[in-house]
């Protein structure tokens, strides 16, 4: 299929509009019941459609900024740090300055085209956008941003196959969302609320109720520091992010931000820990979940557990009790870190050997599913991001597709 394309600006496609900030002094103009979007909400969020963020504004808040009330199907694109990330609203919502949104002229251009169009473009966005220190993509800059539309129809034709397979992919994430909240819940169960002991089967401590043939231990006791360095190997390199993750550097970075030598970072093997000690506090630390071993940098710390209690482990240092005590212990200082010493000093039930065995079945099966799914998911990922450029510039006919991904 041979596309026959027109040539336009952005500005000559829908309404460009940018958003902004209610009076933060004013109470009136939060807490009402209009969703308002945030760049923070957007760089958080693993879908394409999104309704609402962390706050909602009033109608008098509306009213006395420069935000506007966007209809649903509007596309929107952070234009400030964090800078590139799309979505598309699934309900009439308000951005603040940091977006740069169009409601497109549904006469010219599709919405689900235009958010595809963005999607294959926005790097060359970026490289386009201002500031030395920090990236914006001015308002002019993204109004006269060109593209070259096919007719409606082929639009709607093309963004359907893609569609198709982000609905499957939204889909297998919701899944393991939901999986991954079950194991939220059985592991409080087991671990923080003690459902399967009564009263008398419980003890008071420092911490609170503990059951009584559990040990209350330090993270010190129940921890191993690792220092053996990377030297002359060859290891990827992995980043604790906020999410709560060891992610590889090379993929979450658009630059290399680790050193070019590696020699004095950090082994961490596989099912071991590693964290940041200056952004633990937003919940950098994670597990090495990746089927090889890698390393860190060597300002992070790095450990690991008893054998058998990397699951518990895993589970609670996404948890409340973790956290309080890391606000604790690190808000004292000047820089807001936390070493290894104070990180020793956190108390933690210790539960025995044959009820974390029992949590591990069930963990492992929910992971199974989990595991199976991001496979799925990475694939499907790869097969739209193959035939994005190919069905936008023609190279590949879209009735030649078959949809069908059941």
């Amino acid at each position: 299929m041979s596309l026959e394309f027109k040539y336009y600006k952005i500005n000559d496609i829908g309404e460009v509009v940018s958003g902004g900030t209610p009076s933060t002094s004013k109470n009136e103009y939060w807490y009402g019941d209009i969703g308002w979007i945030t760049p923070k909400d957007l760089s958080s969020y693993d879908d394409i459609y999104i309704s609402r963020g962390e706050r909602n504004i009033s109608s008098e808040g509306l009213n006395n900024s420069s935000a506007k009330l966007v209809p649903k199907n509007t596309v929107l694109m952070t234009s400030r740090a964090p800078i590139g990330y799309i979505a598309i609203a699934n309900n009439e919502l308000s951005t603040n300055q940091g977006f740069k949104s169009l409601i497109c002229n549904e006469k010219i251009c599709h919405y689900k085209y235009f958010y595809y169009w963005l999607k294959l473009n926005i790097k060359y966005i970026i490289n386009n956008s201002n500031g030395s220190t920090f990236k914006e993509i001015s308002g002019g800059t993204f109004k006269n941003l060109e593209l070259s539309l096919p007719s409606l129809n082929e639009q709607k034709a093309i963004s359907s196959v893609l569609w198709t397979i982000d609905e499957k992919i939204s889909v297998l994430k919701r899944i393991n969302k939901n999986l991954e909240e079950q194991i939220e819940t059985i592991y409080n169960s087991f671990f923080v609320y003690y459902d399967d002991f009564s009263k008398e089967e419980l003890e008071e401590c420092e911490i609170g109720l503990i059951p009584k043939d559990w040990e209350l231990m330090s993270l010190g006791e129940v921890t191993t520091k690792i220092k053996e360095k990377v030297g002359s190997d060859d290891y990827k390199v992995f980043s604790a992010v906020n999410t709560g993750n060891l992610i590889l550097s090379e993929e979450y970075f658009d630059k290399q931000v680790y050193s070019k030598n590696i020699e004095k970072y950090i082994v961490v093997k596989q099912k071991e820990f590693a964290y940041n000690p200056a952004r633990i506090n937003i919940g950098s630390i994670g597990r090495n979940d990746f089927n090889y071993d890698g390393c860190v940098s060597p300002v992070y710390v790095a450990f690991k557990v008893e054998e058998g209690y990397e699951n518990f482990m895993n589970m609670y240092i996404k948890s409340n009790r973790f956290n309080q005590w890391v606000v604790t212990l690190s808000s004292g200082s000047v820089r807001q870190t936390l070493n290894y010493a104070d990180f020793s000093i956190i108390k933690i039930a210790y539960p025995p050997k044959d009820l974390v065995n029992k949590f591990n079945k069930v963990y492992d099966n929910y992971y199974e599913v989990i595991n199976y799914n991001n496979s799925v998911i990475s694939n499907l990922e790869n097969i739209r991001d193959t035939l994005l450029p190919k069905l936008m510039s023609g190279e590949i006919d879209v009735s030649k597709i078959n949809c069908d991904l059941e």
